[in-house]
């Protein structure tokens, strides 16, 4: 029997992922056998089975070989950033990594549109809700904060104003998905982003 090298497996590993990405988006996450996507990887199914235990553990490493929008929210890089700076960068910069990235949005449009949360991918689902809510808790916290540095009294609570700002952040990500990167993400997500906490009553020109 000969022995693969580390390299070699890599190698196949990689390419069983590109071919799950491709058949994903093709098929739907449902109708996708292990079989189809050893075919397109030109592997057996045994190689596949070497690699990842099923279906699920194949869809959950294609998607993390991307980093998922909540979780750039909540990685801390702007933490040395005034609050509501930090809130428009970091969302702003999810925007930028998404725009004109063909693959990666296809990737996001198998997750958002192309697959069933249920039975054996209920555990994904936990995972994305966590996920959105540790990311907006994030906004909750800066938004708070924001309107203690600018003495704003906000209309509603942090939290509810958090829960309008995820809701648009995750709506535009969802509707460029959807409509196949139709229209410019980060343009009209920054222009909106700025509408929304100024009708919070937050000064953006500080």
């Amino acid at each position: 029997m000969v022995r693969r090298t580390k390299a070699e497996a890599d190698e196949t590993r990689t390419r069983l992922l590109d071919a799950a990405e491709e058949v994903f988006f093709e098929k739907g996450v449902s109708r996708t056998s292990l079989g189809d996507i050893a075919q397109r990887a030109g592997a057996t199914r045994g190689a596949v089975y070497w690699h990842f235990k099923d279906k699920v553990d194949v869809f959950a490493s294609m998607l993390g070989r991307i980093c998922m929008p909540f979780d750039e929210i909540c990685d801390d890089k702007y933490g040395d950033l005034q609050p509501l700076e930090r809130i428009r960068l970091s969302i702003l910069k999810v925007f930028e990594s998404l725009d004109g990235d063909e693959r990666r949005r296809k990737v996001f449009e198998t997750a958002l549109f192309k697959m069933e949360y249920v039975g054996e991918l209920e555990g994904m689902r936990v995972r994305h809700v966590e996920s959105a809510r540790l990311s907006q808790e994030k906004f909750a916290r800066d938004l708070g904060l924001a309107a203690q540095a600018q003495s704003l009294q906000l209309a509603v609570s942090p939290q509810d104003a958090a829960l309008g700002l995820h809701s648009l952040f995750v709506g535009l990500i969802h509707g460029w998905v959807l409509n196949e990167g139709g229209y410019p993400l980060v343009a009209i997500g920054r222009v909106t982003v700025d509408v929304y906490l100024s009708g919070l009553g937050f000064r953006l020109d500080l």
